[in-house]
This record gives C-alpha cells, structure tokens and sequence, in this order.
C-alpha cells in the first residue's frame, strides 16, 4: 500500500541497485592500494619488496630457507629470490594451480592452519597478491622436482591461465623461488626504490634471524651488501648504540611460554634518547602494540623491586616510567603462532594475551639478571635515578628560566608574532619562516582570518647538541614555544597547541635547507608528539621561476614544467621527413602530439637497454623479418644468444643437449649468488641463464604504434658517414621561423621542450623574497593552490639514527652520509634529462 508519502527511489536518484558493484581480489586492490600496502608513496612502493620478503623469512623460520637475494634491476624491477621450498604449483580441484591462486586470489595462503609454518609474518593471505595486483607485471619462477617453473602476471592476472609452464631443468636437489615484480607506475608514480630504506630494512631481519643470509643489490648504482649475523638481536643492540658511551654490555634472554617466543635484548647508554623496537614473526611493528607495553611494564617493575631491594634509589626522589627509558636501546622480538595486527602493514600489535605474558617473561628474566649481575645492576640504577634528578632539575630550570604564565599560558605572546583572528585551532596555520624579509612578504600576502606568521631570525639553535639550559635562553627557541603553546620536552599532551597546521616555510636554496633540518630536530626531540599527531608540515614553495617578456610566473613541480614546455614546443611546430629519393612528407602538430609520449616511451626502453650494456644500433640489427626484437636472452658458456619465445628457448637447449652431450640446467642471470645457484655440479652438466627483458617486449609495442605514423626503428638511430661525406638530413623541425635539423628521432623530444624555451628565461627558484605578497599567496599560501607535505614519523628508529648522525657531535658519520647522499645542483636544468 502507497501513500502521497512514499518516495520511489528511480535512476534519476543516482542510487540504485545498478550502482551496487563487488570488487574482487586484484580489482578490490589496485581500487584501494592504500588498504594493502598503507599508500602510493614511497613508503608504500617499498613495502611491495618487504611483503615478498617477509614469505621467503617464512621459509627461514621454518627452517627451509638459508639466503635471500633482492636486486634491484636497471628496468626499475625487483627481484626476490630464496633457497626454501618453493611455492606448489600442483593444478587444484577447480582447474587452477597452486602457484595462480597464491597470487591472485584473495584469501589464499599456506599459513593459515600452522602446519606449514609454525609461526609466519604474513597472516591475512594477501601480502603476495597485493604486490602481484599493483605491479605492471609480475613473475614467479619456481625449482621444485628437478624443474623450473615459470608464470607470468600482468596488473594481477595471470596471462596465462593453463598453469605454470616448465621453462628448464634445475640443478639436483635444488628448490626455491624467485619473485620478480615492476611496480605499476599507474599507482605509484615515479618508481625509485631508496637502497638505503631497503638496507635498514634487510639489516633488522638479519638480526632478527640469526645464520640468515640476506644480500641486497641494485644494479641501476652498482651497489651491493650482506647482512648476517650470529649474535642476532643481543649484536643488533650494539649496531643501535654506536657513537654511544655503554653502561654494559647487552642483557639478552629468550623463552617461549604457551607456543609464544618472547626474544629481548636491552642496553642502556649514557644519552637522554631511548629506542625501542618491536617485531612480531619478523615483522616491523612501528607503533608498537601490547608487546610493547608489556615489556615496559616487566622492564619498569623488575628494575624498581631490584633497586628499591638494594637501597640505590634514594628517598623522596619519585620515579617515573619515563625514568626508566631513558638513554635504553631495546629490541623485543616475539613469535606468535595466530598474530593480530592494526592493519595489513602490521604497524601495531593487538593481541591482549601477550602484554601480560610479555610483562611475566622480561619481569622474570631480567630480575634474575640483575640478581647475578649486581655490577650491571647498580650502574643501570644508578642511571635511571639521575634520570629521575634530570628531569626534576629541568623543571626546575625551566619554572626558573621562563616566566611559564607568560611563555605558555596564552597570556603573552612574542612580539614579532603576526597571529591570526580565528581561535578555531583546526582551521588556524602558523608559518615559522626564514627572517623579517619573508615575513613581512608573508604577513602581506596571508589570510590574516586563519594564517599566523613568525619570522625566525637566523639559524635556530641545533638541540641536538645543545644543553637544556642554552635552549631555554635562547630566543628564537623561546619565541617558538611561546607561540606554538606546547611545552619542551611534551611527548603526550598536546591540548595546549595552538595552531591545527605548524608549516615550515623556507627558502630553497641551502642555507633553507638547513634551517628546516634544524627545525624538525627541534620538534624531533622537544614536541615529538606534535609529529606523529601530523601538526607539523613542511611547505613546498615552486622549483621553476618563468620570466616571459614583462610576465613572471611560478611552476611547482619538474612535471609541470615538462608538460608546459612540451606543449608550447608542439604549438605550431612541423616536423619534414625527407627519406631517399622520394618526396619529403610533412608531420603538422596533431600528429607530432600523438607521436610524442610513444617516442618519449622508447626512449625510455632504449635507456634501460643501454644500461644493460647493449648499443642502440647493435641490438635493432636483431630484429627479425617481421622487426620484432628478441626479449630472451640466454647466456651459456660465456657466449649471448638471443630467442623470440620460450620456444625458441626450448628448443635451442635440446639441440645443445645433443650436441654437447650434457644436462643443460637453468640458473638465474642475476641472482647466481643465491644458495644452491652456484654449487659444484656433475660433469656431465652446464648451466645457463635465461633473461626476459621486459622493456623490449615495450619497444616491440612501441614499434608497432610508430610504424603506423610512418617512423620505422631505423629512425632512431643517426646515419653513418659514407666515404667520409656527412649524410643526408632525414628530419627537421620547423617552428615558427627556427628550423632544426635532427640527426635521429631520439633527439626529437628534447628537442621540443628547448622549442618551447623560445622567448622565455627559466631558472630554479631561489628563494621566498622573490615573490611579491600576491605570488607568495597564488603559489604558497592559498591553501586551494599550494603544496605541502606532511611530516610523519613512519619509523622512528630511522628518524633517531639519521638526527643523531646528521646533528650530533660525531663527525665522521655525518661526513661519510654527506659524500655518499651528495648531489650536483646547477642552476640550469637539463630539460632533456
């Protein structure tokens, strides 16, 4: 029954049962890749590597796995390669093998019931999909049985439904997997992987795992390095406190109750900053979780019982938590058979039974330390109660240094302060920038309703070095506590904070560099809360200033100028083609902007050719009749030969098989050094290499497209000389009245952007004082326009090592940092780069 009341729902709503829609496996991820790998940054592109590694340490706590190999390759790909088991690649009841379903469907994994492995970093059966769904392509090669399995994947699917196909013969008794990946530059972006992220990474596990080898490589720097250790977390201790002065040596103990391991390793040092650090089945939990809070209960309860016992802590002096973590090194390592995590990132542990079972251990095993150990005992209290003085004395420096009802209490403020009229704190900004000359730029071109403004003179004072008593004299520091309402040294209340975004805003150019590095160890050590509560940004002023006849415009980002040089190099722009003897023919700027990005794509595939050591004009000589290049290469006894298919592959090994009389078995050009790859074999046995090079099935496409615009591969490459005559122009480029003669196709994209040049003067933007209060807010300020990147604190270990190098009193660690991040800056660009 309807009523005048009733509303019937119709597809002119916009919400039907059409608009209900079930995304699965790799749709429902590369929809949302934020879900499986925390986002499209780097932190993201990097945790595709860690997932794939963290099933091959699987292997490793098993017990089947002795080496892993990452290589970062020149194609922007990653390798990664292990000695274990090797993934089943039997065909399953509903037709599809193993090896497909452990990478495509959601939900599937052999970690589930325990039997396979005991205890497993990966637990929701998506860490293998997830990267497989967000890579371009994926491959996994797989030794079990005397063969060597091979199937392909592209964006999650795999290209060939009838299963893994048998690409060798392997060596005997060798099994393993290799999983080889690109990341989609669809979602990700730009992808360069950051070697030194992927090296801290790699080093913990080593720890982690005592007598596991792991090697790290990328080919693109020509770098590698081994990370193994004996000792496993009582070394990884040490490693953390160097350039530290030690109260002892390591406190190491392990114990496994109710089929959970709990592994500890602590050291104090004489320093104020604590690390800790908490792994589950190998995994990094950066936030912690109730492994955490456990062992800082049993740490705290266990130290005070021993000290109250022995009478070192002296009467009246009331200890804190906080006492008893300052100046430690901790790494707490616990195996758990069923692990529950915040996320899929595994960034915090939450299963309630391990906080007390954590707690009991360390509480047990540290007493009975202490106990035996009386030496070490005394000097780690002793430690925690000058801790406790410390601290009672730097509230006491402080009540004394600063009037703290006018420093904080929001009754005064500095005067150089520009505030701003709202008292809405989520709405508010407060812009800490380089000098009265940029704050005054700024004060003119802020909205003066939400955006604050204080001026910094000069550089602010380094904290890392300096004593509490200097900071607090130090005006520009008590000039920024003031205005930012928050306390030094406040790691959990932040109530008091006024502003909702603290945006550091510098110049460019070194010396703002430098200035931003010694604010963010400001609120590093002293507000460390206001980071990982995401206050705190840093604004991203424009890399381009163009200058075009009266006009000055701003450019954001290196893309955008590209993009913009591109576009003008086109406008109006023809390209004449003169070939033989027949008449040239003219490409007008419709097609050329077709022609382009696929140019600007082989280019892209010839780069990673050449790195790979091939010239141009060699490997297009390669080409069969139909001019498709050959993307497998094989290499056997020291000699290249080069195949179409697997086919052709196959067939080339068992006419070798014949001829030499010998078992030819696969190994793997890139990652030999894995176990077992480079083992002493029978006489009767060779071993080659097989490579698919992705970018020239990249090429092969790309030559189809060009073929159909009338540009043949041979265009790439510049004519020879013939008896010593130069020869005969085949392209030119006629722009307005420019023209300019092109030697080959290659040049034609850089080419284009220095067209585009024409009439205006690009440089690098220096500084803020450049700008007028109205450029300020059109490329800076105005919160539609602007761009700003949030600081986070994704691993504070990390932050904690790179602040003590960069700022601390040790010299040579910052030096060796400096040579080996150090870069050449010209003012110039190279827009052909």
């Amino acid at each position: 029954m309807s009523t005048d009341t009733d509303v019937a729902l119709t597809e002119a709503d916009g919400y039907t049962e059409r608009n209900m829609k079930t995304l699965k496996d790799a749709a429902h991820i590369r929809q949302n890749p934020g879900m499986y790998v925390g986002n499209t940054q780097a932190a993201g592109l990097h945790h595709l590597v860690y997932e794939i590694v963290y099933n091959s340490v699987d292997e490793a706590l098993g017990g089947y796995c002795k080496q892993i190999n990452v290589v970062i390759h020149v194609d922007g790909s990653v390798a990664v390669a292990d000695d274990g088991r090797g993934i089943p690649i039997g065909i399953k009841e509903n037709g599809k093998s193993t090896l497909e379903e452990a990478l495509t469907i959601a939900g599937t994994s052999g970690k589930f019931d325990n039997a396979a492995y005991r205890v497993s970093a990966g637990l929701h059966g998506m860490g293998a999909k997830a990267v497989n769904a967000l890579s371009e392509w994926c491959e996994a090669e797989i030794r079990r049985d005397g063969k060597v399995y091979k199937m392909e994947f592209e964006r999650g699917y795999a290209k060939n439904t009838a299963g893994p196909q048998i690409i060798g013969q392997a060596l005997k008794g060798q099994t393993g997997t290799i999983i080889s990946f690109k990341p989609d530059p669809e979602i990700f972006g730009e992808i360069t992987f950051d070697y030194d992220v992927l090296m801290t990474r790699f080093r913990q596990i080593a720890y982690l795992n005592r007598g596991l080898i792991i090697k790290l490589k990328d080919e693109t720097a020509n770098k590698e390095e081994t990370f193994y250790s004996e000792a496993g977390i009582a070394e990884y201790v040490v490693y953390l406190n160097e350039g530290e002065k030690v109260e002892h040596n390591p406190i190491y103990f392990v114990k496994e109750v109710d089929s959970i391991k709990v592994e500890v390793a602590i050291q104090y040092n004489d320093g104020e900053n604590r690390i800790e650090q908490c792994f589950t089945n190998n995994a990094y939990n950066p936030d912690g979780g109730t492994h955490l809070s456990g062992f800082r209960s049993g740490l705290t309860r266990a130290i005070k019982s021993y000290g109250e016992k022995g009478g070192h802590f002296r009467e009246g002096i009331e200890l804190r938590g906080e006492d008893f973590r300052e100046g430690l090194t901790a790494v707490v390592s616990i195996g758990h058979p069923d692990p529950s995590f915040e996320s899929q990132t595994k960034v915090k542990l939450t299963n309630p039974e391990v906080e007390g079972l954590v707690a009991s251990v360390v509480y047990e095993l540290l007493t009975d330390y202490l106990e035996k150990n009386p030496k070490e005992g005394t000097r780690i209290c002793k430690k925690i109660m000058l801790s406790a003085e410390a601290r009672i004395a730097a509230k006491k420096a402080r009540d004394a240094l600063i009037d703290r009802k006018k420093i904080l209490g929001g009754g005064g403020l500095p005067g150089k302060l520009m505030d701003c009229t709202t008292r809405e704190r989520e709405k508010s900004e407060l812009f800490l920038v380089e000098g009265d000359s940029a704050g005054g730029s700024a004060e003119s071109g802020r909205d003066r309703m939400y955006q604050a403004v204080l001026p910094l003179r000069g550089k602010v004072l380094n904290v890392e070095k300096a004593r509490l008593e200097k900071l607090l004299k130090n005006e520009e520091i008590a000039s920024l506590i003031a205005a930012v309402g928050v306390d030094i040294g406040n790691t959990e209340d932040t109530t008091k904070v006024r502003y909702g975004k603290i945006i550091i805003l510098t110049d460019a150019d070194v010396d703002g560099q430098h200035i931003r590095t010694l604010l963010l160890t400001f609120f590093f050590r002293q507000m460390r809360k206001l980071v990982e509560d995401g206050n705190i940004y840093v604004s991203r002023p424009p890399l381009f200033k163009v200058v075009q006849k009266k006009e000055t415009r701003f450019v954001q980002t290196r893309e955008e100028m590209m993009t913009d040089l591109t576009a003008r190099g086109l406008k109006g722009t023809i390209l004449h083609i003169s070939k033989g003897d027949g008449p040239s023919t003219t490409v007008a700027e419709a097609t050329l902007a077709k022609v382009l990005p696929v140019l600007a794509e082989v280019d892209s595939s010839l780069i990673t050719l050449e790195r790979r050591g091939q010239t141009v004009e060699g490997f297009l000589k390669k080409a069969n009749e139909r001019g498709e290049l050959p993307d497998h290469h094989v290499k056997l006894e020291g000699r290249d030969y080069w195949f179409h298919s697997k086919a052709g592959v196959e067939a080339f090994r068992l006419e070798q098989e014949s001829l030499l009389k010998k078992r030819l078995v696969l190994t793997d050009a890139a990652l030999a050094a894995t176990v077992g790859q480079d083992a002493p074999v029978e006489g009767d046995v060779l071993r080659y290499t097989l490579d698919e090079w992705h970018e020239v099935r990249a090429l092969n496409r790309s030559f189809v497209k060009l073929k159909e615009m009338g540009i043949e591969s041979s265009d790439l490459i510049p004519l020879r000389r013939v008896a010593g005559r130069e020869p005969p122009v085949r392209f030119t480029l006629e722009h307005g009245d420019i023209r300019k003669d092109l030697a080959h196709l290659r040049e034609f994209v850089a080419d284009i952007r220095k067209l585009g040049e024409k009439g205006m003067t690009v440089t690098r933007f220096k500084g803020l004082g450049e700008m007028d209060p109205l450029e300020l807010w059109d490329t800076t300020l105005d919160p539609t326009r602007r761009t700003m990147l949030k600081v986070t604190l994704n691993d504070a270990q990390q932050a904690e090592e790179l602040f003590r190098k960069l700022m601390g009193e040790e010299v040579e660690g910052r030096r060796e940092f400096i040579m080996r991040h150090r870069i050449n800056s010209t003012e110039e660009i190279d827009y052909g780069a």
